[in-house]
């Protein structure tokens, strides 16, 4: 009926928590936090907002069609193609004009030579990030964890460097699927079915599990 919106535009929030989820096709989408983007980025997002998360895995894909973490995350198959499709097909017939734009910072290169933070077992670490505008995008380690574990560098945790409640509040609510963190030169980080943060090649079919805005 509108009030949902209501409460978020104003920033009363009366009636909203973490963990409450609107059941709209066949998805529990979930709120994951509430104003952790206020006041941030270029375009200084001063919109009150609910950080949506969906419970369920919205498909299966790959994050690149080639194992290669070249380009960052910002310019992988998964950020230009798979999930523009997903805000198209399944958000904004849901949530329609109350998605809202942010700008956050995304890697959009990678060293394939260069030693990452991960032990340097494996080479290849982000070395470059600029700032984007954006409705969704998959989720980073620290948004999950509340820390960096196989992240290459800091150019995929600057913006994004807090937990949100949801999976501070109810870890079990992890579920497996991609992250959008470079891991080394040919894979990216990825959720097991056990939880815990493994690194998946790129070419690999796994479950994509984004967030995004609503104000």
């Amino acid at each position: 009926d509108g009030s949902l919106y209501e409460m978020i535009s104003n920033g009363t929030f009366d009636d909203i928590y973490v963990g409450d989820y609107i059941k709209a096709a066949g998805i529990r989408w979930t709120i994951a936090d509430i104003d952790n983007y206020l006041n941030s980025g270029t375009n200084f997002l001063g919109k009150h907002h609910a950080t949506i998360v969906p419970l369920e895995i919205l498909k299966n894909d790959s994050m690149n069609e080639t194992n290669t973490t070249e380009g960052g995350y910002v310019n992988s198959k998964m950020a230009t193609v798979v999930l523009p499709a997903i805000l198209e097909d399944k958000i904004l017939p849901v949530f329609g004009e109350h998605v809202l734009t942010y700008s956050t910072i995304l890697s959009n290169s990678v060293d394939v030579e260069a030693l990452n933070f991960s032990g340097g077992q494996k080479k290849g670490a982000s070395n470059g990030h600029s700032w984007y505008n954006r409705q969704v995008d998959l989720m980073n380690e620290i948004n999950v964890y509340g820390t960096s574990i196989l992240a290459s560098s800091y150019h995929d945790n600057t913006l994004d460097n807090h937990q949100y409640a949801l999976f501070k509040l109810r870890p079990n609510l992890i579920s497996s699927s991609w992250l959008r963190t470079v891991a080394n030169a040919s894979e990216f980080s990825f959720i097991n079915s056990n939880r815990n943060v493994e690194t998946l090649k790129a070419s690999s079919l796994a479950g994509v599990r984004p967030r995004f805005l609503i104000g």
